[in-house]
């Protein structure tokens, strides 16, 4: 018998996020998010202007934190998010990148 909660595929995207997304604590509000979906990788500033992420984990979790980009933080005002999708490497926790 198929166990019902068995795990989800796991997924790993590659995003980038444009606006006015930095200086306005998105890195820090998407590493809670990503922690609280349960999701692995890592977000960072770009220096023209953008945030890059990497998320990885079940596929639902990766869809919830990449539907959460497109609004982000409080002050942030999103224009763009461009999702690559690429092959999971097996990260284990989420960091802020400096």
């Amino acid at each position: 018998m198929q166990n019902q909660s068995a795990k989800q595929e796991q997924i790993r995207v590659h995003v980038f996020v444009s606006g006015k997304v930095q200086g306005v604590g998105y890195r820090y509000y998407t590493s809670r998010q990503a922690k609280h979906l349960g999701v692995s990788g890592w977000v960072r500033n770009l220096l023209d202007g953008r945030v890059e992420g990497v998320f990885e984990g079940e596929q639902d979790a990766v869809q919830a934190i990449v539907r959460w980009c497109h609004t982000g933080s409080r002050g942030a005002v999103v224009k763009e998010v461009v999702v690559e999708y690429e092959e999971p490497e097996g990260l284990q926790r989420f960091e802020i990148m400096r």
